[in-house]
């Protein structure tokens, strides 16, 4: 319609409120104008009644036709905050950008994979373009990586690191900002659960682990859950067992 030069920017459907406006702007009921506003934005078009309503009021055929097709509407002030939202994102992007990177995996923390984005940011770029080049045939998990991906990458041409998961001085489930850059939380590893690492953290409150046995035996962490750790490095210098050499 913008193009074409029907209408103006200002004059098409944009939001709920909107139609209701506009229609009583043209002289249809306020009561009328609700049902019509409510009947679009929900995607179910107009009855015969509303479009006849609508012409006696000299409502343009193009804005008809609109009515017509719209699936769905946000209300006005649910679209300008969302907006302003963007806004005071973007700004922590550019200005904070460690606390934005930090709160943004924070909450993907369940496809976060620390082990596959630890990797240097050339190794992240091949594996993003191969996981897009897979389209559809992609599974759920693989195009939410994707989105991480992209992120990561992001974040790394911005000579932000990503630290790997410290046994010690990781959070659970929470991305932190330290002066070498953005620490990884033990829940980042996939496999390790919410439970292993609450379990983790209170057990190295008490004392140092001296062996993985010690801490498999206070954590109660299965050893599914070491190997995960051991090859991501988070207890490498560990001892395997308790037992200590004289020689």
């Amino acid at each position: 319609l913008i193009r074409k030069e029907t209408a103006t920017l200002k004059e098409v459907i944009s939001t709920r409120d909107d139609i209701m406006l506009y229609l009583i702007f043209k002289g249809v009921k306020p009561k009328t104008a609700f049902k019509i506003a409510e009947s679009v934005r929900k995607g179910k078009g107009l009855t015969l009644e509303y479009e006849e309503t609508m012409r006696e009021k000299d409502v343009p055929e193009w804005y008809i036709d609109s009515c017509k097709i719209i699936k769905y509407l946000f209300p006005k002030a649910h679209a300008t905050a969302y907006v302003m939202m963007s806004f005071r994102i973007a700004y922590y992007k550019v200005y904070f950008p460690e606390a934005f990177y930090a709160t943004y995996f924070s909450v993907r923390i369940l496809d976060f994979d620390a082990d596959l984005f630890i990797k240097d940011k050339d190794f992240i770029r091949a594996k993003w373009i191969e996981y897009d080049k897979k389209g559809n045939n992609a599974t759920a998990k693989e195009k939410n990586t994707i989105t991480l991906m992209e992120v990561v990458y992001e974040m790394y041409t911005r000579n932000i690191k990503l630290l790997p998961v410290d046994l010690y001085k990781s959070a659970a489930d929470k991305f932190i900002v330290t002066e070498d850059g953005i620490l990884s939380p033990l829940r980042s590893l996939q496999g390790l659960g919410l439970n292993a690492a609450l379990s983790i953290i209170k057990e190295r409150s008490k004392s140092p682990f001296i062996s993985i046995e010690d801490l498999r035996e206070r954590t109660k962490i299965s050893k599914t859950v070491i190997e995960i750790m051991k090859n991501h490095g988070c207890l490498n210098g560990l001892p395997e067992n308790n037992q200590i050499s004289l020689f």
